[in-house]
């Protein structure tokens, strides 16, 4: 059985009820995590071991929290005040757990659906989606990872263009599939409204509302965005329902005639409408 999961940020306890509700098996079902593994609940470390100690039966894509972690981690940024990352960075065998985090995807397409965590830009289809993720996955993979990731923050370029090259192409990428949540229909990427669908900006709206975006032939399912909820679509699913914020962690079970979601309620480990900077 194939499940799609929104955001853990940290919330090991309602992942643990969620595999015990599937009444998951490692031999059998496979689960397709959507970015933010970690940060503002409060076990980051617990939700990494759980989805390391799954194995192959686990593809865990990368969230904007996530690299916050891995510039953290590097002494790229300063932590923040509403960050639960300490057991991570201060345990002795830190290095393996960010080698294993930065080994991570940002993407994945399997089972008729292309996920990322947050959009796609309207002028990417799926196997550009794929091919520039995978940039970007070499990048952070790679020895020269540190260097990588003090280029890696900013909102500019904020429009996709074929001709662009070394850090602005990856940091476009990067805003992409991690950041993004409003868009105009000319593609240029909009970062402060974090709000649901009635915060859009004058002249944008939400990316994949984008009149003839090139991944609308495919299914989609993406994260990230917990003021909009759930989104169940024939060719859409929202998965970020609020884990950390008191709402409700979701599956979507997705490799059978009807389409499941299971949800389970989350105690709240942040209030709503604190600072969230990332």
């Amino acid at each position: 059985m194939i499940y799609l999961v929104g955001d853990l940020q940290g919330c090991c306890n309602p992942l643990e009820q969620l595999l015990l509700t599937l009444d998951f098996s490692p031999s059998r079902d496979h689960l397709f995590v959507l970015g933010d593994l970690v940060n503002r609940g409060p076990n980051s470390m617990g939700v990494l071991r759980r989805l390391r100690g799954l194995e192959n039966s686990a593809t865990c894509l990368l969230g904007n929290h996530d690299l916050h972690l891995l510039a953290v981690a590097h002494g790229v940024r300063k932590p923040h005040r509403s960050d639960t990352l300490d057991e991570i960075l201060h345990a002795s065998d830190r290095d393996d757990w960010l080698n294993w985090l930065r080994q991570r995807p940002l993407a994945a397409h399997a089972y008729g659906w292309l996920m990322v965590h947050a959009g796609i830009v309207p002028q990417w289809d799926a196997a550009q989606t794929m091919a520039l993720a995978h940039e970007v996955e070499v990048m952070l993979a790679g020895p020269d990872v540190g260097e990588f990731l003090t280029t890696m923050y900013g909102s500019q370029p904020d429009r996709w263009d074929d001709s662009l090259q070394g850090v602005e192409r990856w940091r476009c990428v990067v805003n992409s599939l991690t950041r993004l949540r409003f868009c105009s229909k000319e593609g240029v990427m909009e970062f402060g409204a974090k709000e649901g669908l009635e915060s859009a900006p004058e002249g944008f709206m939400p990316w994949f509302d984008v009149p003839g975006r090139r991944t609308a032939d495919v299914s989609v399912a993406f994260g990230h965005w917990s003021t909009l909820g759930l989104i169940n679509r024939d060719d859409l699913l929202s998965l970020d329902t609020g884990c950390v914020w008191g709402g409700q962690l979701t599956a979507v079970r997705v490799d059978g005639a009807t389409r499941e979601v299971i949800q389970i309620d989350c105690p709240q480990s942040r209030k709503p409408g604190a600072i969230e900077p990332l």
